[in-house]
């Protein structure tokens, strides 16, 4: 029987209006097919020209987004609208099925109004990126007459007597409302921007950060849809795959989301609880967090409720469609309502159609999940805003702290970076999970309640169960933290030892010493390893309690209902309950990190309040000029008088100016001469003891004055006070300020007058290229900077550097030594164009050729020929003939103050006293002369880093040997498939270092484990479904369900009864063995991942150090220290600490997806089919993730570790960047570095968020098919209602864990590349420590005499570089003296590597007392030799593990030694004697006491062969000569062979060696040699006179 509008019954005719138009139902439904059909008539041609003609509409750029008002309430109703319309959809087909006829118009307007209803929000969505408003009068007149047509339809029912019980009744109402609203948004866009019937249509802009092109995080602008499922990040992530994502891509943050912003928000609400009454009061911290970021956080709690609430609609449609399986065969319908001549549903029968259900519980589902992220993304933008807020507000606090603070030693450096890295970030995670705080208690409180209304009495003790062992898991998670503490305090330890090895590893080598310090570091890595097992089995045993809960909750819930009740539950009721166990068990083992987390949080905000509370420096506006010296000279403009004293300056100031009037009347001459002038002067560093007491000093313009004194007088304490950081405790700093009428006419404003150029003391560098140093923040002009260059002699240095003066220095770039950190200090403080420059010891780290070069060029010629006033402190008084004005000090009081003359009349006895000293410095001078000086060593240093780092970047890259698999060339395609290929070479080289019997047991455990849980769930199914729930006292109309398992039902209920405790009895048990079994599973499984990472940690480790620490010292000449220690550090945590919790998360979330699905599968095999297309999109979505999270991740870390440095770098430098003025550029510098690492951040979470929703919806579409093909089957009468209840609890598992799969594996990616790096230096190839000859075939006392014979000797640093010895030839006597001198770099040192075996000697052999070097052990040779290095290097330890770290030598011995160094003394008076304490580096001694601790270490060893390798680089002449005699003494019988850069070092030896560029060119006795007038020796000798 054909379709028809009206249906055909051949009783009623459809088509009669006897009772008028309106009365006949199927013409009002044909009424309301109007509206929709019009929309689509005016609509599709306006959106077919639209899109011809803008075919790009995606990517015309955003400016044209504008929201037009109500934009998101829109989108809210046409959403409800499309749902509304599904629903009356199906209650048309469903009241269609129960007609006889078909009856068109009781479904087709619904299907019609869905596709106006679609057709609506595409068509304004397009209007609104075009920006167009006059186009939306169509949708205007659409509403209007949906509304009436409805509207006419509601009258109708009423008429009718048809209520709120029907169906289609509370639809149409429905309908009416959201037409009725949607027309009302409308009217208001019509209000708002004046598009129509208004004269002047309001133009409107679109908002500031979308006309800037560089914002690419349109999160803020796009669509609510977009919005909801992060669209817009979707060519982000496909693009990935293409190409990396860079920085550029990412661009700028929005402005409301900058650093900036939000700390103005937060300093507001900071700053506006500091009242009036009470300015003392501290400010809170959470309440001002609070007033600035409360809306987010409330916005997101409320999404997290509606997820939550959502959350528990899963459980109840699962009891919803597994009850009526069972009866919606047996229930036909018994009372049929018409009216209209149509059927009416009653609204409940809607509830009881499984299908039904199941659209409901997928519509839920997606819901919930989109409610979840949206509450997950919110929180996150608050808490990356609040980091932004708080790290400008914690650097402009650092601008201002005052400096006793910092050096008293109340703030750190590393509490100010610990605030930085550490407790900001948990401010921010905790705000993350904040919202977790009050939304779980809900949650729980609601699960309960259900839980009780399902079974009643049994599941509180269920939920018992839970919650006692929760405090349980919240101990093990405070448990956790102690240990991760004490393992850090471990690492740090090793790490130290580590670097110590690494620095002085030539040594460590030319000594043999490598396995004992090995050793060390092996003892320090057991004890890390200790807590690192604790750490591993309190982490197994969360990981347990996470598994074994909901079992162990489930088991006490089924086991006392069998009790209470003597009967099973229903299927029904039994997989409700079971999914909200799930549901219950996520919050609370949340809930304990959350507490964790929150208890953080509250010690981070006391931290960071007291931070904020500290003492800051003194309002400095005198700085600014506000209290002048020269007043007098502007009274001839007394509009500058005016000018000079309204300043908004405090009320004290110009007190001042009243009391004092003796200090206005200076003569006008004196004025215009005094830049600064200090009267009365008494300044603390904080205690309340003045540092500096009674200081009168005046420091004339234009000229230089020069401040002296011993050591700790307060010379630098003094130009701190001038530049205000001092606290005052008595007395003024006045600074002159040019006169302003002379400004305006000579126009020298162009002097930045008070900022003043500082060089401290200690050397400060930005991490910056070495221009950018200098420049600091001005112009770069090129004459200048060559000159400012020349004047330090910074240019030979800049030579050496690989890339110029581009080349990055500072923390993270080159290590200068101190010498060149301090020349560009000072080239700093000559460069800026300011009047007053302040010099604090420039000198300190120089040599006597660069001081003078500096004091000539630098400071008399650049500094004076431009009138600037200079303040130098100095040590070296021959500079003080220079002097325009000296000041004197003694004690932290000013001792003299005038021109050299007038000192030298006034006070003959300090003039004298100088005088000596003065002598005694030019002695040092004439010796010094003679040196190859410090500077040319410290170059020397650099070019030979470098040297050897080239030729490194020319073999390789670190990263560059990465794929060795893909030779073929490097198109578009293999970079993608790169990209996205997952390391599984990694993967197994990680697995097997953990070795193959845990791997097997792993897998084994993990898999039982799983079978174990499915089992469970199994049992649970047949046992519900195993009988009839007739037990005594069922109403009779519930006997109608089919019994399974025990086939009929029998009729004689007593021996039901019987049956029925049997068969309940015989399932219990199996219930409780198997649920026991899962417990202990899960307890074995989550151990055996720890473990096996543990292994792979500990033998990864091992394997490293041992490679690396017996590498040739080649290796490391080319490899930075930097990356050899990352491996050490960062990549070892991550190996030790990520790995095998991300694994162990991995392997679970995917055996449980695959176990979900299995299941599913093998009860409605239909489902497999679904499921091919939902695999291939889930692979899709997850490669193209993998790839962009990867580098969005690079990028945040990349991003992290500048901002970290900035602020280091500025709590360092703060008196330079104070004195410069240059907080503005500073603080600039740290929000553009805050806004680059929260724009990655920010995409980072995007991008996971983008994840979750598209794998969400997945697992909703999967539980979507699972549940309709069930119930498809169950109507063939295939699976008991158990088992279906079983399919879908799996298949809501599936959403909370596929994300987890996806995420799991991105990270483990980026962790395996740990394993990579270790592992690419576990290739690196060994020194052969063998040799030819055993070790004990070697003489005891070998060498004995001490014979050198080179033949014919070529050696090379690496095959692939040139020799640096060519054939060199030399035979060396039993004790003689032997002396190797020539240029750097002729070979003089490879010369002494060689003897060690350290180097390639690839032609030629050395032979020692008859035995060739190279058939030796190395462990033997080198024990039996020793050398002195020309840069001392010490251990931490005592002295006596300095001299001997094998501890075979006694103390007399020791002794001996020392004295042989000169030493005794000095090491007797320090307590402890041999045992006192060496800091790390030594750096407790001075550099010639270090470098006599090597000598002495050289003296230990009684070897016939001494090796001296420019050892006596940083001694004084003084002690130089006493050793000279104590080698020529003490090592009479010894061969010594001495590589000199100072000539006369060598005049008395026996046999000198005179190279050039790897060959011998002379070779004789010094004497004879001196003769050749034009011989090389000669010439060095009379160099050096």
């Amino acid at each position: 029987m054909g379709p028809s509008f009206c249906g055909n019954d051949p009783k009623a005719n459809p088509y009669s209006v006897e009772n008028g138009v309106l009365d006949n139902g199927c013409f009002v439904d044909a009424l309301n097919l109007v509206p929709h059909v019009f929309l689509l008539f005016i609509t599709f041609p306006i959106l077919f020209i639209g899109w011809g003609s803008q075919s790009s509409k995606v990517q015309i750029h955003h400016n044209t987004w504008l929201h037009f008002p109500g934009h998101n309430f829109r989108w809210i109703l046409t959403f409800s609208l499309l749902f509304v319309h599904v629903c009356e959809f199906a209650e048309g087909l469903v009241s269609n099925k129960s007609m006889d006829t078909n009856h068109l118009h009781l479904f087709l307007p619904a299907f019609m109004g869905f596709i106006a209803a679609t057709t609506s929000v595409v068509y304004y969505h397009n209007i609104e990126t075009s920006n167009f408003p006059k186009l939306l009068l169509a949708l205007f007149i659409y509403w209007v007459l949906a509304f009436i047509t409805k509207s006419i339809k509601l009258g109708k029912f009423l008429e009718h007597h048809v209520g709120p019980q029907q169906l289609r009744f509370c639809i149409t109402a429905l309908l009416v409302v959201l037409y009725g609203l949607l027309m009302a948004v409308e009217i208001n866009v019509i209000r708002v921007r004046k598009y129509v019937f208004f004269a002047n249509p309001q133009k409107v802009k679109p908002p500031e950060d979308l006309q800037d092109l560089g914002v690419r995080f349109l999160q803020p602008f796009v669509n609510l849809l977009s919005k909801a499922t992060y669209w817009w990040m979707n060519p982000l992530i496909i693009g990935a795959h293409k190409r990396p994502i860079e920085l550029k891509k990412i661009g700028k943050l929005p402005i409301a989301m900058r650093a900036l912003t939000n700390y103005l928000r937060l300093k507001d609400a900071y700053e506006e609880q500091r009242t009036a009454e009470d300015p003392e009061r501290s400010p809170s911290i959470w309440r001002s967090m609070y007033r600035a970021f409360g809306h987010p956080i409330l916005l997101s709690s409320m999404f997290r409720y509606l997820a939550d609430l959502l959350g528990f609609a899963g459980p109840l449609c699962i009891s919803g469609i597994v009850r009526h399986l069972d009866t919606q065969n047996a229930s036909v319908t018994s009372n049929k309502e018409r009216y209209l001549n149509v059927y009416f549903m009653s609204s409940e029968e809607l509830l009881q159609n499984t299908s039904v259900l199941a659209v409901l519980l997928f519509l839920a589902l997606i819901l919930q999940r989109t409610f979840l992220q949206a509450s997950y993304y919110v929180t996150i933008e608050t808490g990356i805003n609040l980091r932004g807020a708080l790290l400008a507000m914690i650097y402009n606090k650092i601008l201002h702290l005052s400096t006793s603070n910092m050096s008293m030693g109340e703030m750190t450096l590393g509490q100010i970076n610990n605030l930085v890295a550490i407790e900001t970030n948990q401010l921010m995670w905790f705000l993350f999970l904040c919202p977790n705080l009050w939304a779980m208690p809900i949650q729980i409180v609601m699960g309960v309640i259900l839980l009780y209304y399902l079974l009643g009495y049994s599941a509180l003790i269920g939920a018992t169960v839970i919650v006692l062992l929760a405090p349980v898991q919240y101990l093990i998670a405070t448990k956790l933290a102690d240990t991760q503490k004490s393992t850090l305090d471990h690492s740090t330890d090793r790490l130290k030892k580590t670097t110590e090895i690494l620095k002085g590893i030539k040594l460590l080598k030319l000594y043999a010493w490598e396995n004992i310090f090995c050793h060390s570091v092996e003892e320090t890595r057991g004890k890390e390893l200790t807590s690192l097992k604790t750490f591993a089995l309190y982490t197994s045993l969360s990981i347990f309690m996470n598994a074994a809960i909901p079992i162990a909750a489930v088991l006490a819930t089924f086991v006392a209902h069998h009790f209470f009740n003597m009967k099973c539950p229903t299927p029904s009721e039994a997989f409700a309950a079971l999914a909200l166990f799930h549901i219950l068990v996520t919050p609370l083992f949340l809930l304990s990190t959350v507490v964790r987390f929150a208890v953080k949080a509250l010690v981070s905000v006391q931290k960071l309040g007291e931070f904020l509370q500290s003492d800051e420096i003194g309002d400095d506006s005198w700085r600014n000029g506000d209290v002048s010296v020269s007043l007098d000279a502007c009274k001839k403009n007394p509009i500058g008088l005016a000018k000079a004293i309204n300043r908004k300056q405090p009320m004290r100031y110009q007190m001042d100016y009243n009391e004092q009037p003796s200090r206005r009347q200076m003569r006008p001459t004196e004025t215009e001469e005094v830049a600064v002038k200090v009267s009365n002067g008494f300044f603390t560093w904080g205690s309340n003891l003045s540092t500096l007491s009674d200081i009168n000093i005046r420091i004339p313009t234009g000229q230089l004055t020069m401040i002296v004194g011993q050591v700790g007088c307060g010379k630098s304490s003094l130009l701190l006070a001038m530049l205000g950081e001092m606290q005052t405790i008595n007395g003024k700093v006045y600074w002159s300020k040019l006169p302003e009428c002379e400004m305006l006419h000579e126009g020298n404003i162009s002097k930045n007058r008070y900022s003043v150029a500082y060089a401290a003391q200690k050397s400060w560098l930005l991490n910056a290229t070495v221009e950018e140093n200098i420049t600091f923040g001005s112009p770069f002009n090129k004459q200048r900077y060559k000159a400012v260059i020349d004047a330090c002699s910074l240019q030979p240095d800049i030579d050496l550097l690989p890339f110029g003066d581009q080349t990055e220095i500072g923390e993270r770039g080159i290590n200068l030594s101190g010498g060149q950190r301090q020349r560009i200090c000072v080239g700093r403080a000559l460069y800026q164009n300011t009047n007053i420059v302040f010099l604090d010891d420039p000198f300190s780290a120089l040599d006597i050729h660069l001081s003078d070069h500096l004091m000539q060029d630098g400071i008399l010629k650049f500094l004076q020929d431009n009138k600037r006033t200079v303040v130098l402190v100095t040590h070296k008084l021959q500079y003080l003939i220079h002097a325009d004005w000296i000041i004197a000090m003694k004690d932290g009081s000013v001792l003299r103050e005038g021109t050299l003359k007038d000192i030298q009349t006034h006070d003959v006895e300090l003039y004298e006293h100088w005088k000596t000293l003065m002598n005694r410095q030019d002695q040092e001078l004439e010796k010094d002369t003679e040196v190859d000086s410090q500077t040319a060593l410290e170059r020397k240093t650099l070019r030979r880093a470098f040297y050897s780092r080239e030729a490194k970047n020319q073999i390789d890259d670190e990263d560059e040997e990465e794929e060795e698999e893909e030779e073929e060339d490097d198109n578009m395609s293999t970079t993608t498939n790169r990209r996205s290929k997952i390391p599984w070479r990694m993967c197994w080289c990680y697995l097997s270092s953990g070795g193959f019997f845990m791997v097997f047991l792993m897998v084994f455990s993990k898999l039982l484990k799983h079978s174990v849980m499915v089992a469970i769930d199994y049992w649970l199914a047949l046992w519900t479904s195993s009988k009839p729930s007739q037990s005594i006292g069922v109403e009779p109309d519930a006997a109608n369900t089919t019994g399974w398992a025990n086939g009929n039902i029998s009729t004689n209920t007593t021996s039901s009864i019987a049956v029925d405790a049997q068969i309940d009895a015989y399932y219990l048990t199996g219930f409780i063995i198997l649920c026991a079994a899962g417990i202990t599973l899960c307890l074995i499984t989550s151990l055996t991942v720890e473990f096996l990472g543990l292994s792979a940690a500990t033998n990864l480790h091992h394997n490293l150090l041992n490679k690396i620490i017996h590498a040739p010292i080649r290796f490391f000449d080319i490899t930075p220290l930097g990356q050899i220690l990352n491996r050490f550090s960062a990549d070892t945590n991550i190996i030790d600490q990520h790995i095998p919790p991300t694994l162990e998360s991995l392997t679970r979330s995917t055996l449980l997806c695959l176990s979900a699905i299995g299941v599913i599968a093998s009860i409605t095999p239909a489902f497999l089919a679904a499921l091919l297309p939902l695999a291939v999109a889930f692979y899709f979505i997850q490669k193209y993730f993998r790839v962009a999270s990867k580098d969005l991740q690079d990028l945040d870390d990349s991003t992290q570790l500048p901002l970290l440095c900035h602020f280091s770098e500025t709590a360092e430098g703060l008196t330079t960047i104070r004195a410069f003025r240059h907080e503005a550029r500073f603080k600039q510098r740290m929000l553009e570095l805050t806004d680059t690492n929260n724009t990655a951040y920010l995409f980072l979470s995007a991008a996971n968020r983008w994840l979750e929703v598209r794998t969400d919806y997945l697992g909703a579409v999967i539980v979507l098919t699972a549940a309709i093909t069930s119930i498809w089957s169950s109507e063939k009468g295939v699976p008991s209602g158990g088992l279906v209840g079983l399919g879908l609890t799996y298949a809501l598992t599936v959403t909370n864990y596929l994300n987890w799969v996806v995420r799991n594996l991105a990270d483990l990616e980026v962790q395996m590349a740990a394993v990579k790096k270790v592992n690419s230096f576990l290739g690196t190839e060994s020194e052969n420590y063998e040799g030819s000859m055993d070790a004990s075939q070697v003489p005891e006392d070998w060498p004995q005499h001490g014979e050198i014979k080179i033949q014919d000797l070529c050696v090379r640093y690496d095959p692939m570089l040139k020799p640096v010895l060519k054939h060199v030839n030399a035979n060396i006597h039993p004790g003689q003296k032997v002396g190797i001198c020539g240029r750097t770099g002729s070979g003089k040192s490879s010369l002494s590597l060689a003897f060690f075996n350290m180097v390639d000697m690839f032609e030629g052999k050395i032979v020692i007392d008859g035995i060739d070097i190279c058939q030796l052990p190395l462990q033997t040779l080198r024990s039996r030799l020793s050398i002195i290095l020309q840069d001392p290097v010490l251990f931490s330890g005592s002295i006596r593990f300095n001299l001997d770290p094998e501890r075979t030598c006694t103390d007399d011995r020791l002794w001996e030694a020392l004295e042989i160094a000169q030493l005794k003394n000095m090491v007797k008076a320090l307590p402890g004697g041999l045992d006192a304490v060496v800091t790390e580096g030594g750096e407790n001694f001075s550099v010639g006491q270090r470098q006599l601790f090597c000598l002495a270490r050289a003296f230990v060893r009684k070897s016939s062969i001494l090796i001296m390798d420019e050892a006596t680089a940083s001694i004084d002449m003084a002690t130089e000569n006493i050793l000279q005699k104590v080698v020529m003494t003490a090592f009479a019988d010894r061969t010594v062979v001495i590589i000199a850069h100072r000539v006369h070092t060598i005049l008395t030896a026996d046999l000198v060696i005179v190279m050039k560029r790897g060959n011998i060119l002379e070779y004789d006795k010094p004497e004879t040699l001196l003769e050749q007038e034009d011989g090389m020796f000669a010439s060095f000798v009379r160099a050096d006179m």
